[in-house]
């Protein structure tokens, strides 16, 4: 919207028919004060819709983002409960897509309690959704024989078992498997 003094504001519909917004229309200036609010609420809003429908977000992480793009703090708080009212943020099923996500890749513990600490989840989700974790021996199993040669040299062999440790597999399963010894005769 352009104001007479050469200043222009970008306003949602939704804002401009609240105000009943219309050319030549004369504002005052508590009547300003009150649509810079509510654009820079709405504008949260917007905003926070976009970035929820795009990626899962936990309540922190999604304020933290829009304070990032610019949105004023206390907007960003408003637009986080707002979002919450709506039933369109939820940490702990976050917190549960985010492990199964996790599981599916064939990530260890410590990848997804890594994601979990990344999205912002709070820790009293953690215990709950981290509880019934599988065990990835066959995940780790499936990665060795299909990067591990038959008869792999040490720099080989460690390339692989750091490329585990990255996927958040303790050394301690991943020597496990190495030490069943059938991995390398699946090949």
């Amino acid at each position: 919207m352009l104001f007479s003094d050469g200043s222009m504001m970008r306003l949602y519909k939704q804002t401009v028919q609240d105000f009943c917004l219309y050319t030549g229309l004369e504002l005052d200036e508590m009547e300003m004060q009150r649509l810079k609010v509510s654009a820079a609420e709405m504008s949260a809003k917007m905003r926070a819709v976009r970035i929820v429908s795009a990626s899962s977000v936990s309540k922190k992480d999604l304020e933290q983002r829009l304070l990032q793009k610019g949105e004023d703090a206390q907007c960003a708080k408003n637009a986080v409960l707002w979002m919450e009212e709506l039933n369109l943020l939820d940490d702990r099923k976050t917190a549960e897509g985010i492990v199964s996500r996790c599981i599916s890749k064939g990530y260890g513990l410590s990848r997804a309690k890594q994601a979990l600490y990344e999205k912002r989840i709070p820790k009293e989700y953690w215990q709950d959704v981290l509880a019934d974790y599988p065990d990835q021996s066959d995940s780790i199993r499936e990665y060795i024989a299909s990067h591990l040669p038959a008869e792999p040299d040490q720099k080989t062999l460690k390339k692989v078992i750091d490329a585990l440790l990255r996927k958040g597999h303790s050394y301690r399963a991943i020597r496990r498997v190495l030490d069943c010894g059938d991995v390398l005769e699946e090949e």
